[in-house]
């Protein structure tokens, strides 16, 4: 139990977004896919996910780990079957956003989520580095509520707003990991994450990595970082984390990316070069390749999903 203690305590949590949603037409997203960690509460209507097409029930949670694509359909009777980068382009025509305090949870087909961010010694995507599927969460009322009020508070412009949502997303994250410990889920992959907290040298090398993203980030670089030989500094990591340094590298990289496509005007040349590729074509292929979209419909989604 201490070293989940430890682990929830070294979680950096970020909001991203909430919104409620109302479902306009019937549709399956056959790579739904996020860089964020979403949470979906469904009020009414019906929810289906996973390649077995699992149901959600009313009332029930889903969350679906950043990083991880998985095929989702809204709502019952033939619908389209689409791509995420459909989704992303044509949103509207899906959903229509509800911005009515009064009739969150009333109307049919309708859910709310939670986006957000939550990394180890604010460097590793905690979810994504469990490697987890998309799964149920049932009977959690505190959770349900928790959903509720950040929608609420982001739908509202009130003083100490960002505090609020700041505090009940830290609670969200909370209770979704007693939800995997309670239920014995991941087990495995919660006990190989503790060990992050024993090897001083690891927590070096996140810290390193996500300081000089657009640096030089070679083995030679880590082995110094880290201490250990050029050769065996890969096999350290892996060992430890379960992935090879440069594809966690090429991850936060492009995590960074999506940031910068998000909060800023820096052009896309200017966003790969800040986070380590000098080649803007090599950059541009890399990004499509691991999210399915070009860099420039990434840039677009935040107004597309702000329907």
């Amino acid at each position: 139990m201490e070293d989940y203690n430890k682990i929830i305590e070294s979680l950096g949590v970020r909001f991203i977004k909430a919104k409620n949603l109302v479902l306009q037409q019937p549709f399956s997203v056959r790579n739904y896919y996020d860089v964020g960690n979403n949470l979906i509460l469904l009020h009414k209507g019906t929810i289906f996910f996973g390649e077995e097409e699992q149901m959600v029930e009313e009332g029930e949670l889903l969350f679906i780990p950043g990083g991880r694509s998985t095929k989702v359909t809204y709502g019952s009777g033939d619908g389209r079957s689409i791509t995420n980068d459909d989704l992303i382009t044509n949103r509207e025509k899906f959903f229509k956003s509800n911005n009515d305090l009064d009739l969150i949870g009333d109307a049919e087909e309708s859910h709310s989520y939670v986006s957000f961010e939550a990394k180890v010694f604010d460097s590793v995507n905690f979810f994504a580095s469990l490697d987890l599927p998309a799964f149920l969460i049932s009977g959690n009322n505190k959770l349900a509520n928790l959903v509720i009020k950040v929608v609420e508070e982001s739908m509202q412009d009130l003083p100490g707003k960002e505090r609020l949502i700041s505090i009940y997303t830290e609670n969200i994250v909370v209770e979704i990991v007693r939800h995997i410990l309670r239920n014995k889920m991941f087990v495995e992959q919660l006990a190989t994450n503790s060990t992050y907290f024993k090897d001083p040298r690891l927590i070096d090398l996140f810290n390193y990595i996500k300081e000089n993203l657009g640096g030089d980030l070679s083995n030679k670089v880590l082995s110094n970082v880290a201490n250990v030989s050029e050769d065996y500094v890969g096999q350290y990591f892996k060992m430890l984390t379960g992935i090879n340094p440069q594809d966690y590298i090429e991850y936060q990289r492009m995590e960074r990316a999506v940031f910068l496509l998000r909060t800023t005007k820096k052009s896309i040349r200017e966003i790969g070069k800040d986070v380590g590729y000098k080649d803007t074509a090599y950059f541009c292929r890399r990004f499509k390749m691991m999210f399915g979209i070009p860099a420039g419909k990434m840039r677009r989604r935040e107004s597309a999903m702000n329907i």
